[in-house]
């Protein structure tokens, strides 16, 4: 029989007992807001609570102790709501988001190395104060910087102040149905606005603002880029090798990137527990000798944990790789006072600890597929590797690896395709590889920086590096080909992501602890995702939609009829793969709808479309309108490619109740446009401004 944790859960690990209202205040918070007072009291209130119980005789206090509970439940669901409400921008007095307004000037400070891309410099700025006729206002938030190519740009550096002159422009989702919410995820990151600047738009002070720590993390990171870069030829390979040791992604391939990510072996390029164990591991062998000492020993634990964190800072303290940061910094503080610890309880402490510096990180798919993962393996990894015993060690070896792999997918699966609609068919065949050799090649890289004051060795090692890494990415490569290497266009909304969770729990409960009830729970929470599933299919099969996206300087447009659809855009999107992935397939899978040239039922004459009783124009050119009948009824007209007509004009041909101006078309075109469907009481709507065009063709 496995070793199997205490049932329930909590008993032998109390953080869980505290993260779950915790984790409801912050979410509630999120969702349905209360103000700052209302938390304060029903924190005041819950804390006089809690001191009035302790002030019970201990007879009273053990037959109450529901309400010790109940109080403590509600304080720290409290607490959640607190630090979700002073960390929202939105709330900050002195965010640039209630001081700025157009035609001051603002006083940032440069917080990180500028990052190429391919057409211009980025960066996250800090911002200090507005300035507006001659009077300085302080403020604070983050802001987005896009600087021109040019020499001038080069130049800036971390802790570098500017004056910026530009108006700034807030942070916008382009509104396409189901794609990343980019206006969330930098309201999470505490940036609300963006910039796009020119020489002569911005003016670098003399004054720097710099933290040496933070500058001595980037100057290691940028000397650790430029040692890869010059001793492993291959941009891609150089792009990897930066990416898997110290987590520097801006020069991945995207296209190898989408490999990784098709083969379930992503987790390879993102810093992880993967990256930290290997560094642990090495940080222990290196300070064994120290051990035999007795002051060793005290030593050995602090070196340890120093390595560990400082890692993780050079790696840029991403979630995945904090939460791996504090778990090894429990393990080795409790092996060093020689007292185990529960994997449960750590795990639910270190999150606590985490969401305490940042909330928002509980909405991060890192976080959380970080957490499902190790408490998959702690909960699934022994039961699985018992079922077969393997007398082989080498044999023993590679099952081990098998069950690593299986029992990671359990609890990560779910919440991955809720985020990614997607999932890797042969993720147990790149694993089996991918994982042995990542870990050496991570090894191999920190062989190399350490030996890189002796170049002829550092070039030896670099030679092996660049081959290793070849070879992994050739691997991948070749998976992600073959056929039905991904399952696509998956779909599942939030309630069937906790019925698939209460179907493992269930599922596993039964398996494990041999409780029939658990038999009886699995099939309701199956029944339920069922249920939920036909409802979707059915609301799909019946749909009929008009969606003109918001991809910039481009035309797309989707009509849905049930699960088909046909597409009307320009051809340089119809053949930019990476483009439709991120614009326009989140809105193809939400809706369940197929790729289809034609779907019989829609009727089209000189760019006019018929579906039933509804008709919308396309115009994208000089439009004949002397050979229209005058006052020809259609319900929508879309203008894309900037077309030289007005408004007027069309109206004087055509009956029409709603125009739509696409991505396409020049900003001060759509504001002409617009400014004229005012004029004449007509509704107008810009994709670039508003997002997506979606409409119900009913």
């Amino acid at each position: 029989m496995p070793h199997l944790p205490a049932w329930p859960i909590w008993k032998g690990s109390p953080f869980i007992r505290l993260i779950i209202p915790f984790a409801g205040g912050i979410t509630c918070q999120w969702y349905w807001p209360l103000t700052a007072s209302s938390l304060w009291l029903l924190f005041a209130f819950s804390a006089i609570a809690l001191w009035l119980y302790s002030a019970l005789p201990l007879s009273r206090q053990y037959r109450a102790q529901w309400y010790n509970g109940l109080w403590l439940h509600v304080m720290l669901f409290a607490i959640g709501g607190l630090l979700l409400f002073y960390n929202d921008v939105r709330n900050e007095n002195l965010n640039i988001t209630r001081q700025y307004v157009v035609g001051k000037a603002v006083l940032v400070t440069i917080e990180e190395p500028l990052s190429e891309k391919k057409q211009s410099f980025k960066t996250i700025a800090s911002v200090q104060a507005v300035l507006f006729n001659h009077s300085i206002t302080k403020a604070g938030g983050k802001i987005i910087l896009y600087f021109q190519k040019d020499s001038n740009a080069q130049q800036l550096h971390y802790g570098k102040q500017l004056l910026l002159y530009k108006a700034l422009q807030p942070i916008k989702n382009t509104g396409n149905p189901g794609c990343f919410d980019y206006q969330r995820y930098c309201t999470f990151q505490g940036i609300s606005y963006q910039v796009y600047l020119k020489r002569g738009e911005y003016a670098p002070l003399k004054i720097e603002n710099e933290n040496l720590f933070r500058k001595y993390l980037f100057s290691t990171r940028e000397k650790i880029i430029n040692l890869l870069k010059k001793y492993i030829t291959g941009a891609k390979e150089a792009g990897l090798a930066e990416a898997m040791l110290i987590g520097y992604k801006d020069d991945l391939d995207k296209r190898l990137v989408q490999s990784y990510s098709d083969t379930g072996a992503v987790h390879i390029i993102a810093i992880s527990g993967l990256h930290l164990g290997l560094i642990y591991w090495l940080l222990i062998l290196l300070c064994k000798p120290l051990a035999k000492y007795k002051t060793g020993k005290t030593i050995q634990p602090i070196i340890v944990i120093a390595g560990l964190w400082l890692f993780s800072f050079l790696a840029g303290g991403s979630p995945s790789v904090l939460r791996s940061a504090v778990m090894f910094t429990c393990i080795v503080l409790g092996a060093h006072l020689n007292r185990k610890t529960s994997v449960y309880n750590s795990l639910a402490a270190s999150a606590f600890l985490l969401l305490c510096y940042n909330p928002f990180w509980l909405w991060d798919a890192g976080f959380q597929l970080s957490y499902a993962a190790v408490l998959s393996l702690a909960i699934f990894y022994k039961p699985i590797y018992d079922l077969l015993f393997v007398p082989n060690k080498i044999v023993d070896t590679i099952w081990k690896s098998v069950c690593v792999t299986l029992a990671a997918q359990i609890l990560t699966v779910p919440v991955s395709i809720y985020h990614f609609h997607q999932f890797p068919n042969l993720f147990l065949l790149a694993n089996l590889l991918a994982v042995p050799l990542s870990s050496l090649i991570i090894i191999v890289e920190i062989v190399i920086c350490l030996v890189s004051v002796l170049p002829a060795a550092a070039a030896g090692v670099g030679y092996l590096l660049h081959y290793l890494i070849y070879w992994l990415n050739s691997f991948i490569e070749q998976v992600s080909r073959l056929p039905f290497a991904i399952t696509n266009d998956l779909q599942i909304s939030l309630p069937q992501l906790v019925c698939l969770y209460v179907f493992i729990t269930a599922t596993a409960w039964w398996l494990m602890y041999n409780k029939k009830q658990g038999v009886s729970i699995a099939l309701l929470a199956l029944l339920t995702f069922i249920v939920f599933h036909i409802t979707t299919v059915w609301n799909a099969l019946h749909q009929r939609k008009l969606i003109v996206y918001n991809v910039p300087k481009h035309s797309a447009i989707d009509v849905m009829v049930g699960n088909q659809f046909i597409f009307k855009g320009d051809s340089t999107l119809q053949h930019d793969e990476l483009l439709q992935k991120f614009h326009l397939q989140p809105s193809r899978s939400l809706y369940r709808v197929n790729n289809t040239k034609d779907t019989g039922k829609i009727r089209s004459t000189n760019n006019r479309f018929f579906l039933g009783n509804f008709s919308f124009l396309l115009i994208d050119r000089p439009y004949r309108l002397y050979n229209v009948t005058p006052k020809t009824p259609v319900d929508i007209i879309i203008l894309l490619n900037n077309p030289p007509l007005k408004i007027a004009e069309l109206t004087g041909v055509f009956t029409c109740r709603q125009f739509v101006f696409d991505a396409s078309n020049a900003p001060w075109k759509v504001a002409k446009w617009q400014q004229e469907c005012e004029e004449l009481g007509l509704s107008g709507f810009s994709v670039a401004d508003k997002g997506a065009f979606v409409f119900n063709l009913y």
